[in-house]
């Protein structure tokens, strides 16, 4: 039973760090939406979004990981940086209009 309290506060570090670069990814995400506002670009870019999806699955397949669940969860992620990015905008109308 120790083994595996162990081995499950490993997995709750790697949680942790997991988090940590999601939040980084996020303010990234805000700062190439403000970027894109400035623009007048879409926020929505499919070619990358389909470009990176190939990649995540071609480096899961290499990592021996479900390059269906990897994708998965990547569409997940890349839904919450997309509501980041619109959230950055819809801000900065805000403001903009004050």
């Amino acid at each position: 039973m120790k083994e595996i309290l162990a081995l499950r506060k490993k997995i709750d570090d790697i949680d942790e760090r997991i988090l940590l670069l999601l939040k980084k990814r996020a303010e990234v995400s805000r700062k190439i939406g403000s970027i894109k506002k400035k623009n007048e670009l879409p926020i929505r870019d499919r070619t990358r979004e389909n470009r990176l999806y190939a990649h995540l699955r071609y480096k899961a397949e290499r990592l021996g990981l479900s390059a269906d669940l990897v994708e998965t969860l990547y569409r997940g992620i890349v839904a919450m940086c997309i509501r980041v990015q619109e959230n950055s905008v819809e801000t900065q109308d805000h403001v903009s209009e004050d």
